[in-house]
């Protein structure tokens, strides 16, 4: 099972109408897409999510996790959406396992729940909800190195066909949508000759990200782009596979499977 590195969408756009709706059709359509690009069904979903930093990692283990409505100022109907996938604790057990033996700390939360960066993309690649879900935070420090160890420590359950998704978006200045938009161009060209490389040498690159063209423009705070980190550990020696790439308005967006 590939690892991949999605964009998870705008708060709930891909639920909603007009023109917020239609900003992001592309990458609507490419997750809808997902499940027909992958070798199998997964046997359960480990993602990463942006919107969840830990000081110490870790991975919703709670059977039956509630949904965090975390964005705002949006039409009351969103704040009803639902995605009833069940948890599975045992593998958030055995995540932090693998993790703590490679000497990271982890844990397991059973009271966290799946918040927007996790049920949204969801909601649209797996609509049936019948695919057991665990998430994943970020480590706080926002460490692109520590986040790449931390995806080849799961590499493993890959061959269980737990399929690892980094749920983030490639461009997120949202501060500055339009006047940064160009320098997505050149930061996304960057993305693409780096995760090109061997998994040694994309990790060595992907480290010095906010010294790449456009790379600090495209994300102010890197929280949106570390879920890729952890999908590109998670990968093989082999090139990533560029599955997506398209416009968000003015700026561009991609998305990535590691073999």
């Amino acid at each position: 099972m590939p690892a991949l590195y999605i964009p998870h969408g705008g708060g709930p756009s891909f639920f909603m109408g007009g023109e917020r709706k239609q900003r992001y059709q592309a990458a609507e359509d490419f997750l809808r897409s997902i499940d027909h690009l992958l070798p199998a069904k997964p046997s359960a979903i480990l993602i990463v999510t942006a919107h969840w930093e830990a000081d110490v990692v870790s991975f919703t283990g709670a059977a039956q996790p509630e949904l965090i409505y975390d964005y705002y100022g949006f039409p009351p109907e969103t704040y009803a959406l639902q995605y009833p996938a069940p948890g599975q604790p045992a593998l958030a057990a055995q995540a932090a396992a693998l993790l703590q033996a490679a000497g990271l700390p982890a844990a397991v939360d059973g009271h966290y729940g799946w918040d927007h960066g996790v049920f949204i993309p969801l909601k649209v690649m797996y609509p049936q909800a019948d695919i057991p879900v665990v998430a994943m935070s970020l480590q706080a420090s926002l460490d692109p190195a520590l986040h790449c160890a931390m995806g080849a420590a799961l590499h493993s359950l890959r061959d269980a066909g737990v399929l690892i998704v980094g749920a983030g978006m490639s461009y997120h200045n949202l501060a500055n949508f339009a006047a940064a938009a160009p320098a997505s161009f050149a930061f996304h060209d960057w993305l693409d000759q780096t995760l090109a490389a061997n998994r040694d040498e994309r990790t060595r690159l992907l480290a010095q990200w906010s010294q790449a063209p456009g790379g600090r423009a495209s994300h102010p705070r890197e929280e949106h782009l570390l879920p890729l980190m952890v999908a590109s550990g998670a990968g093989s020696d082999a090139p990533a596979r560029r599955l997506w790439r398209g416009a968000v308005g003015p700026s561009c967006l991609a998305a990535w499977a590691f073999d």
